[in-house]
């Protein structure tokens, strides 16, 4: 049976190779674009992210993907955000005021606060909780750790279902999944095992989808 096939978006502001590396070690075929136009014909997209809000969300606007990844995740075609790929998801962030998310789902992005020991980026491992039941999540254990590199996140009262939150002087969403659309706040590619349990996941979603 072919390996389901994950169009990893290229638009210069994601870790783009250990990314792939990952999703193919988790058994996907993985294609790396930088072409909107191959966005419609994805059985799944994988859209990375690195930086500051507004610089992540202007070079994935000037590489023309805001529109066919929007009508790609209304039209069902599985989506995994990470890292900052997650927060492009939500309408916006407090990194940058004013400048439009995606609105896929609907909440702000907030700032750490640097209080009672928690410095700001959030740099390391820590713990996921895994909240209803996200496919991404299926067969962890109650001890499962992520590694994060972050300073702003999805805060709890957003109106998520499914997913994992974590603490950091606050609880946070750390993983979402909400129809077709998935994300992770942490790193998958650099969290071991847990990682790449999840990628596996993300693959069998994939596969279901397509099946």
């Amino acid at each position: 049976m072919k390996p389901p096939e994950a169009l990893l978006l290229d638009y210069g502001a994601g870790n783009v190779r250990s990314a792939a590396r990952a999703l193919e070690r988790a058994g996907m075929t993985v294609r790396v674009t930088d072409n909107a136009a191959d966005v419609a014909h994805a059985s799944a997209l994988v859209v990375p992210g690195q930086g500051h809000f507004r610089q992540v969300m202007q070079a994935f606007d000037r590489g023309g993907f805001h529109a066919p990844v929007l009508e790609a995740a209304r039209a069902g075609t599985p989506l995994l955000g990470i890292c900052v790929g997650m927060q492009l998801l939500f309408d916006g962030s407090e990194e940058a005021p004013g400048v439009p998310g995606l609105a896929l789902l609907p909440g702000t992005v907030r700032k750490f606060e640097a209080a009672g020991g928690h410095k700001v980026p959030q740099m390391g491992w820590n713990a996921l909780q895994a909240r209803g039941d996200s496919p991404l999540l299926r067969g962890l254990g109650p001890d499962a750790y992520a590694y994060f590199v972050h300073s702003y996140y999805v805060p709890l009262q957003t109106d998520i279902e499914r997913g994992a939150v974590t603490s950091y002087g606050v609880l946070f969403w750390s993983a979402l999944s909400h129809g077709n659309i998935h994300a992770t706040q942490f790193h998958p590619e650099k969290s071991g095992a847990v990682g790449l349990a999840i990628l596996e996941n993300f693959r069998r979603e994939v596969g279901n989808h397509s099946g």
